[in-house]
């Protein structure tokens, strides 16, 4: 474990497999769509595995036997399925709403960094309450690059007001510690996350959590006399 940055003021997150546990929407949305095109549905552990890479790594859990063409012509469908489910069964993990809660509290912000699409992860990021209280929300499709590019991660630092150096990022993927480090911020992999079949530890971040409550913990300022 590296040591935290002083005076931290703030922290950005990854969206699906960080902040929210989305697995069983975005499983719900292949099924449909297997129904759709009559082939049988997958089972749902490796669709989890690979929700972090998003829509054309979850397609290939279904459409294993259809090229790529083939499957990148069915994203379309697959996203409007989706937005049909999408907020029905995510929930945030298990403590990352008291994370959330006293990194305001503290004076801190927080940001959201995604590959998701921008119309996907601005009507989720409202029904799930958050749209007023994120300092930045950066979508997969807000810059012609997105992670392990820094440019959205550096955007979002902007956005809210953070120096990269005084800043944390968090992600359940590999990309997410690339990018994060690349823009000069301090890095934690989410092992509570999807982790695409990864190994978080050698992922080279300067910590490893198990836990939203174990970075709660460590973010909590001593309170003074």
């Amino acid at each position: 474990m590296n040591p935290l940055p002083e005076n931290i003021q703030g922290v950005l997150f990854d969206l699906d497999g960080t902040l929210l546990d989305s697995a069983v929407d975005l499983y719900t949305a292949l099924v449909m769509l297997c129904e759709e095109e009559g082939v049988a549905r997958p089972e749902f552990a490796p669709v989890r595995e690979v929700v972090s890479r998003g829509s054309r790594a979850i397609l290939s859990c279904g459409f294993a036997d259809r090229d790529e063409a083939g499957r990148l012509a069915l994203v379309p469908r697959y996203l409007e399925l989706y937005q049909d489910v999408m907020a029905q069964q995510t929930r945030a993990f298990d403590g990352v709403d008291e994370l959330l809660a006293l990194i305001e509290a503290q004076g801190m912000r927080w940001g959201i960094v995604t590959n998701k699409p921008g119309f996907l992860t601005d009507e989720l990021v409202e029904q799930i309450g958050w749209a007023v209280r994120a300092g930045a929300v950066v979508s997969g499709d807000t810059l012609p690059v997105k992670k392990p590019d820094p440019a959205p991660v550096l955007l979002a630092c902007e956005q809210a007001g953070l120096e990269p150096s005084r800043c944390l990022f968090v992600g359940d993927d590999r990309r997410d510690v690339q990018a994060g480090a690349a823009a000069g911020l301090y890095t934690v992999a989410a092992n509570w996350g999807y982790l695409d079949g990864g190994d978080p530890h050698q992922w080279h971040a300067d910590l490893v959590l198990d836990t939203p409550a174990q970075l709660t913990a460590l973010l909590r300022r001593p309170v003074m006399a």
